[in-house]
């Protein structure tokens, strides 16, 4: 028919595949996702099982080796106190990643549990909601960051040890500060699902919000 454009092969999903298999089978013809995701892959691998075959020490210090070039005994040089570079970049890349997902986790449950009270609920509630996802939006982040760690680190270093106390810091504050984005998606998810024709039907039935959550909205996007 003239003036129509043919959809997508990418955009019909297959039929037979679950929720978390069409998911995939979308995300592998994102070349640069897919290919990303793999040197991901490498990196983790590459900082978990690296410290078990490079056994030389994080502060281990040789002044004799001061900013010394690659070679085969610190193939990445060392640093003005001689510590081996690769065995600090393996530690560090640790630490790293176990920070970026601890936070990336607490900003995902923060967010999809605020998300989804803000879409259930109607008035004051929602409204509330987003009024406080709207204010840490607009807080200036690096104040912040420096005002907690001035308030706090000294108790969560009594109470947790100086690493384990840092480390709920920092993960508490980049959490923190990314929550919002999250909550502002279930909730415009939570929005979406609650127009569907089912939930209108199960209104129409008298069934409230809660019963039209648990029993028509997460199985329907679950894709049950």
């Amino acid at each position: 028919m003239a003036g129509l454009t043919p959809a997508s092969a990418t955009a019909e999903p297959k039929a037979g595949l679950s929720p978390t298999q069409e998911a995939w089978r979308r995300f592998k013809r994102h070349r640069l996702a897919y290919w990303s995701l793999w040197l991901l892959g490498l990196l983790v691998v590459a900082v978990l099982i690296g410290p078990l075959m490079w056994k030389v020490g994080v502060n281990d210090v040789d002044l004799l080796a001061s900013l010394s070039r690659p070679s085969a005994k610190h193939p990445l040089g060392t640093d003005d106190l001689g510590r081996d570079l690769l065995a600090r970049l393996l530690y560090g890349g640790r630490i790293s990643l176990a920070v970026g997902l601890a936070a990336m986790l607490t900003a995902v449950l923060v967010g999809v549990l605020i998300g989804a009270i803000a879409g259930m609920s109607r008035g004051w509630v929602d409204a509330a909601l987003m009024w406080l996802t709207d204010l840490f939006l607009s807080l200036p982040q690096l104040p912040v960051l420096l005002l907690l760690i001035f308030l706090f680190r000294e108790p969560l270093k009594q109470t947790f040890g100086l690493e384990a106390g840092i480390f709920i810091l920092i993960v508490a504050v980049i959490g923190g500060f990314r929550w919002m984005p999250v909550a502002r998606l279930v909730r415009a998810q939570f929005f979406s699902l609650r127009e569907k024709e089912f939930v209108e039907a199960a209104r129409a039935l008298g069934a409230g919000t809660p019963r039209q959550v648990v029993r028509h909205i997460l199985p329907n996007s679950l894709g049950r």
